[in-house]
């Protein structure tokens, strides 16, 4: 399976690279953010491999939930942003993901986090982290996945990944709280990559995001062995169809350390 949303993943990278390369215009939704030709395309590409992979199971997908669809997600369903970080696919540094996930009773189990600019692709499985590079389109080829995991939360500095594009004052509060060695931006779900992989211990975020922009790197950062929670530290779940599928803002930690 998680091989399968590689693949989806993979394929979608090709349709939002090529747009990307023909030029494109941007439009805006009804809640203000960006929405491009890319958005669309790759997400038809991931519903139609989630499909084949998982008939029957349901698939919240951002653009399809921001065109009116109504979909129950029950107990086990996928969780899709076909591009994450539309701003940084606007601005054209590179720094946005596809993400795809699988949630089993409210719980994020499998994670892809692929960023096609960057030919760099993370996994995530319970007990398993991985990464490797792959260009738009290429074979999965899941034998040689480089295993990751997060690192211990030291008790001295540590390093904490940023928004670049979505700053807000009670996160930067928050921050200002612990001692930090290093401030790390990055544009979208990358920020769960770089704690899974070890380079960062902090990913916080107190502004609302929506349950398909967090699933699939909570997924990675669980199978790394790091912790993801609400900000007061409770369970993060998911498929809250009755809350708009809206995440009030998250805590993402590496491995030993207790949200604080």
């Amino acid at each position: 399976m998680l091989a399968g949303l590689a693949a989806a993943a993979l394929d979608a990278g090709v349709a939002i690279r090529r747009i990307e390369a023909e030029g494109f215009t941007a439009e805006e939704k009804a809640d203000r953010s960006p929405v491009t030709k890319a958005d669309r395309e790759a997400e038809t590409i991931i519903c139609a491999h989630l499909a084949r992979l998982a008939p029957g199971v349901p698939v919240v997908a951002e653009e399809a939930m921001a065109a009116g669809a109504q979909v129950e997600p029950g107990a086990r369903f996928f969780l899709v942003d076909p591009l994450d970080g539309t701003r940084e696919f606007l601005s054209g540094n590179g720094e946005y993901t596809v993400n795809i996930a699988l949630v089993e009773d409210g719980r994020p189990v499998l994670g892809i986090v692929y960023a096609p600019a960057l030919a760099l692709l993370y996994a995530g499985r319970p007990g398993a982290a991985f990464r490797a590079i792959r260009a738009p389109g290429a074979p999965v080829d899941a034998q040689d996945w480089e295993p990751i995991g997060c690192r211990q939360v030291p008790q001295g500095p540590i390093c904490v990944a940023t928004s670049r594009s979505h700053g807000d004052p009670v996160t930067d509060a928050f921050v200002a709280r612990h001692e930090v060695a290093e401030m790390i931006p990055a544009g979208s779900a990358l920020k769960f990559g770089l704690l899974a992989e070890g380079k960062v211990d902090l990913y916080p975020r107190f502004g609302t995001v929506m349950e398909w922009d967090t699933a699939a790197g909570h997924a990675l950062v669980n199978a790394a062995g790091g912790r993801v929670t609400r900000p007061d530290g409770s369970a993060l779940t998911y498929g809250h169809k009755d809350a708009g599928f809206k995440v009030n803002g998250f805590l993402v930690w590496g491995a030993g350390r207790a949200p604080a």
